[in-house]
Formats: structure tokens, sequence, C-alpha cells
């Protein structure tokens, strides 16, 4: 069924057909109907298969609908979500969706000052999109009031766990009103998170769309071996055959993203990093730079690209393996978005292989092994830019030593 066909208002409908939205994805089509129904909802789906929009189009069309009626009378519903670049992700979505209705969502996140974020909640909105740290503090200074909540979403909820911020929520709980409406979207779900979601949702409708592949059937993933200090050699030689492609290459830590960085530096290949330790302002401008096709190469860490989605990413490069075997499933899942076809490869080393056999035995089969001949690793590493400097810096250093040797030599002899 088409949107026009479902009964939502008439300015969702305009933005949802400027948006380019003609029929539901799954998740969409099985949620919508429930959300619009007043109905608690836990939703299990993988990354790219329209989660947001699947709440924030009946979340808008319910509050609206109430717009119509009444004045502003508070905030209507909070979306929580674990990282900065996601909440502002999420609000952008509703943004689009609510700009032909009255209804007003806004985005708080830390990280930056809080007074205008103050100035404008002090004005009236109706769906807060936020992170829990700033959500938290606002609240505990007064300046946001959860009295007349009807609605809450926890997206990502798995993520929100990963970085402990189960606590919060569980602190958050007290601060609501028992009568409410409860979405729980994530990508995955296990035991810890089933127990969190059904001790806070009411007689839940739960939507599970898990294909038997939880990889996206759009995006042929594999496996190359290869060992960790080669890996910068294979990186090259995937963007200098793929000169024009937008590459995403996930790394395990802070320190490894700045390095591979510097590396790819060494070769005349630009790439800009993502992590906790950059700030605001720069993780947003970079964003907005490999989003555009300006930056081709982005390198980052699990929590600084969970759930973000980025447009026409050609390729995803597990460089380093993820240490939780579901993150293998968000990190392709960057690639291959909605109707695209991606692409994903993984440099698995020796070291890393139980965590690889971790990784097949949480998608229920092996990953495809893209094999590599003796002759061709070789040849990647010694037609490599880098491997070329090393090998001139070291023929400088050996020529510098035995000039060094020749002159000693010819003071010796002068003295004798």
């Amino acid at each position: 069924m088409k949107f026009e066909k479902y009964n939502i208002a008439a300015p969702i409908k305009k933005s949802l057909n400027k948006m380019g939205y003609k029929r539901p994805t799954d998740i969409q089509f099985k949620s919508i109907p429930n959300i619009l129904k007043r109905e608690d909802v836990l939703a299990i789906a993988q990354t790219g298969t329209g989660k947001t929009a699947a709440f924030a189009i009946p979340i808008i069309d319910l509050l609206h609908k109430r717009r119509m009626e009444k004045r502003r009378e508070g905030i209507k519903c909070v979306v929580m979500a674990p990282t900065h670049e996601l909440a502002l992700q999420i609000t952008e979505v509703f943004q689009k969706i609510a700009k032909y209705t009255k209804v007003i969502p806004y985005c708080i996140i830390g990280g930056v000052e809080q007074a205008p974020q103050i100035e404008r909640l002090q004005k009236g909105v109706d769906i807060l999109i936020a992170t829990p740290g700033r959500l938290f503090d606002l609240r505990s200074q007064g300046y946001i009031n959860l009295d007349r909540l009807e609605i809450l979403v926890l997206d990502e909820a798995d993520h929100m766990l990963d970085l402990g911020f189960i606590d919060d929520i569980n602190a958050l709980m007290r601060y609501l009103p028992k009568q409410r409406q409860t979405l729980f979207f994530s990508a995955t779900i296990n035991p810890i998170i089933k127990k969190l979601a059904y001790s806070i949702v009411r007689n839940p409708i739960r939507i599970q769309i898990s294909p038997k592949d939880p990889v996206a059937r759009n995006i042929d993933h594999a496996v190359a071996f290869i060992e960790m200090d080669d890996k910068r050699f294979f990186l090259e030689r995937l963007v200098s055959e793929n000169p024009k492609s937008k590459i995403l290459v996930f790394v395990r830590t802070k320190i490894r993203a700045e390095r591979v960085s510097k590396a790819m530096a060494r070769v005349n290949i630009e790439s800009k990093t993502i992590h906790s330790d950059k700030n605001h302002s720069n993780r947003l401008k970079v964003l907005e730079e490999f989003k555009r096709g300006k930056l081709l190469m982005l390198i980052a860490t699990d929590v600084s690209a969970r759930g973000i989605d980025i447009p026409n990413v050609d390729y995803v490069v597990n460089y380093d393996l993820p240490e939780q075997s579901e993150n293998y499933v968000h990190r392709v899942g960057r690639t291959g978005r909605g109707k695209n076809r991606g692409n994903a490869v993984t440099f698995c080393s020796e070291h890393e292989r139980l965590i690889l056999e971790e990784i097949e035995g949480f998608l229920g089969k092996p990953i495809k092994v893209l094999d590599i001949s003796e002759e061709d690793y070789i040849d990647t590493k010694d037609y490599s830019d880098d491997a070329s400097k090393n090998l001139k810096n070291l023929m400088q250093e050996i020529q510098a030593h035995e000039k060094k040797k020749a002159k000693k030599k010819k003071r010796k002899y002068k003295k004798k």
C-alpha cells in the first residue's frame, strides 16, 4: 500500500512525497498502524530499513491532529538516542516529515552551549530528541518538564546499553507518566535488551524484521586474510582501484583511527577521522563533508558512526574486526542503504581469527572469503607508495651511512 492511501494528515503526505517516500518499508508497514493505535511497540530490524521514519510518521500524525485542536501544552514526545550524530540525524528526519504540520521537533545534545537550547525549550516544543546526558542535565535544572509526556521512544536501544546508559534509562522512568506510549527500536536483541524492553513497555506489539541473514541482501560482504602490518597497503589498493568511491573505514580505537589516517596521508590519500576525542563541531563538519562527497574516506570508531545514515557509501572496510559480533552487522549496514547496492570487506589478521569465528556464529554462516594469491599479496605491498617511500628512505639511510663510513675512513687515512 502506498503512503497516499494511509490515514495520515495531508501535510505529512506532502512531505513524504517531496522526500521521495512512495511505499513503506517492511518495518514501516508493520509499525505505523500499531503506533497510530497508541499501542506500545517493540521493534527489531536491520540497519538501513527505515526505522526512524517508522516511528516519526505516526508520532507526527498523532501530535499534528492534537495541535489542530489545542494549543501547545509542553513536551509530548521524547526520543532518546545514544550519540550526538544519531540524535541530529533523527531530528533531521522529524523536521522534514513535520515541515508542513504544526508540530515542532527540537534536538538537545551535550558538548555545546546549553543557553540557546534552554531559550528554545522555553518557547515550547512538541517532540524532544535528546542524548541522555543533556536530557538529565536540563531536567535536573528545571528546564525540562516531562509531566505531560505521552510518547517515549528509545532508538538504537542496544547501543545505549553498550554505552552504559541502562541506569540513566531506568532513572528517567521515575519522571515519566505511567500512562504513556513506549516505542522500543533496536537493530539487535539479546536477553539484557529483552529484559529492559519488557520492563518499560506494556503488552507491546512485537515486530521483528529478521531474515535468515542479518546482513541485508543488497550488501556483498567478504573477508580477506591480511596481516595487521599489511592492512594499510590493501586499503591503499582499494582506493587506487576505486578512486571515486566513498569509503567508510572502521577501526577499533581512537588511536588506530589517527594512525590509519596518517598512513593514508603518507601515500597522498585524503582521509579524516571521527571519534569521541573530536569536538562536536569538528565531527559535524567532517560528517557533512563525507555526506556531500567532498571527502571520500572517513575513518571511524563504532561509537561515533553507529546508526548514522550516510547516503551512497560504496564500500565499508572493517580495518579492525569489531569486539562485539553484533557490531559487524551495524558496520556493514552503513552501505547498501534502502534500495542501493553496497560492498563491505573485512581485513582479518591471524590474531583476529577467533573474533571472526564469533561473528560467523552470530550470522549463522561463514563469510565469503576473498582469495589473495601469494604473488598478488606481495605485489600489493611492493607497489604501494608507502612501501616505495620506505624503500627509498632505507636506501637513503644506507647511502648516508656509506658516505659517513667513507669520510671516517678518509680521515683515518690522512691521520696516518
